[in-house]
């Protein structure tokens, strides 16, 4: 990333770039510096923005389905065209290693993107029950609120189909990683989305972020982050009986059975757990295997964890790069701290910075506890870190228990000798998504949680369905 210390990404309302007063600064958690800033936005930036949105509504609702699909896939064009730029970007702004950069977070919203625009042709918009006509409309203006950690993906993740299901949105993306929104909002003007049918504002959650989830002009809010402030979005959006759809964060458990290929279940379900230096809602971070198996697991799990380089993320043999920020690197920290405390065994990494990185990174050791137990609170609370619990179970169900005894029901995965088998352990987990045997990722799949992992579902004609209302008209 190139940009200057004094750079200032401005707000992107009604198609054009806009001032704002205040700064947030943007810092490479990989060196310290500061590398670019953004306007701190709050309710005058969102009144705006929610009003250009309101305007271009009726015309962009009324735009042909095919036209409105046509457009994102302009915006995939454009994406493709400047994917090395904004690999580069996310890498300066959360560390993501470049490799990784590349590979998944351009290439999940290019393939998401892909996937609901092809929807739009045989998707269901009218059908006919009794003498009832029903239709399938635009749910309206809708607030998008993104996480730091997939900054290109969660925001198409939400404008893409918001834009084919004919809605038109405001996003506040996360200040942490704010510079791809600011570049992704060019690329939507470049690709002729009329103006305000897409708009940023930056700014801060608390300020930013509540007033857009408060706003009584906003007809829908998409958020994505974490339990705590999901919570606060639905209580502010219940003034207004507005429709929230909240994706938030797991605790996924990876249960191997005593018949599985171990080392296809090691080797996947780390790689799962280290997926983007662990800052990922979906990571398989408890992994439950026979008592008998333990210790022959863990010894396997150590000596695969000696591949996940640590390291600059720039380069493009680093598999794990810095945290997103210090703070982050704080909170994993405490948490692998907290794991010593409570007696869970050390089998690899622990506190302190690696060996060889920049002591100005944000940097954390990968780490691997043995023998812990349901009730630590490793084993409960998500760390967003890399850092695994290996846990031993006694017979099936109680692994189905241990797997389904936190708060969350996100993601997990099962590793069995048969996929008859598999599926059925899948089943009783209580989770919006299993993998079985290293099920590959389906971008046209449904994505979303139990419990608190949040409500609805993204990706796919299911995703495509949330930005939309059901009105029966009697014929």
């Amino acid at each position: 990333m190139t940009a200057s210390t004094d750079t200032l990404t401005q707000h992107w309302i009604d198609g054009e770039a806009v001032a704002g007063s205040g700064s947030i600064a943007v810092v490479n958690p990989a060196t310290g510096q500061t590398i670019a800033e953004v306007p701190r936005g709050g309710r005058a930036e969102v009144d705006a923005a929610v009003l250009a949105a309101r305007q271009a509504f009726p015309a962009w609702s009324s735009t042909p389905v095919a036209d409105r699909a046509a457009a994102v896939l302009r915006i995939r064009v454009g994406l493709k065209a400047r994917h090395e730029e904004l690999a580069q970007s996310i890498t300066a702004e959360m560390g993501s290693p470049i490799s990784f950069a590349r590979s998944v977070q351009l290439g999940m919203p290019m393939a998401t993107s892909k996937g609901v625009a092809g929807l739009a042709d045989g998707f269901a918009w009218t059908e006919e029950i009794g003498n009832s006509l029903v239709v399938r409309e635009p749910v309206g203006v809708v607030g998008a609120v993104t996480p730091w950690n997939y900054p290109l993906h969660q925001v198409v993740a939400k404008l893409a189909p918001a834009l084919v299901a004919g809605c038109t949105v405001v996003l506040k993306p996360s200040e942490v990683a704010p510079l791809t929104a600011g570049a992704l909002a060019a690329i939507s003007a470049e690709a002729g989305l009329p103006a305000g049918v897409f708009n940023v504002v930056h700014g801060t959650g608390p300020e930013a972020g509540e007033a857009l989830a408060a706003h009584p002009g906003v007809d829908m809010v998409s958020f994505t982050g974490s339990v705590a402030a999901g919570r606060r979005v639905q209580e502010v959006a219940a003034g207004t009986v507005k429709r929230v759809a909240l994706e938030l964060g797991g605790k996924s458990a990876n249960i191997v059975l005593d018949d599985a290929d171990l080392t296809q279940a090691v080797k996947v379900g780390l790689g799962n757990c280290f997926i983007n230096g662990g800052q990922t809602c979906t990571a398989w971070t408890r992994l439950l295997v026979p008592e008998s198996l333990h210790d022959e697991v863990v010894e396997m799990a150590v000596t695969a964890s000696a591949k996940y380089t640590v390291g600059d993320p720039t380069d493009d043999a680093t598999r794990i790069g810095p945290m997103s920020s210090a703070t982050q690197r704080d909170r994993v920290e405490s948490y692998i701290a907290r794991g010593v405390e409570e007696g869970a065994e050390l089998a690899v990494g622990g506190p302190g910075a690696p060996e060889g990185v920049a002591a100005e990174g944000a940097y954390v050791r990968p780490t691997i506890f043995s023998g812990v137990r349901p009730d630590m609170v490793i084993a409960q609370e998500e760390i967003f870190g890399p850092v695994l619990s290996v846990m031993p179970y006694g017979d099936v169900d109680e692994a189905v228990e241990i797997a389904n005894a936190t708060i969350y029901g996100l993601a997990g995965a099962v590793f069995a000798g048969s996929q008859e088998r598999g599926v059925e352990v899948a089943r009783r987990m209580r989770t919006g998504q299993v993998d079985v045997n290293g099920g590959a990722f389906n971008p046209l799949a449904p994505f979303g949680g139990y419990k608190q992992s949040g409500t609805g579902r993204e990706l796919g004609r299911y995703g495509l369905e949330e930005f939309l209302e059901v009105k029966s008209i009697q014929l």
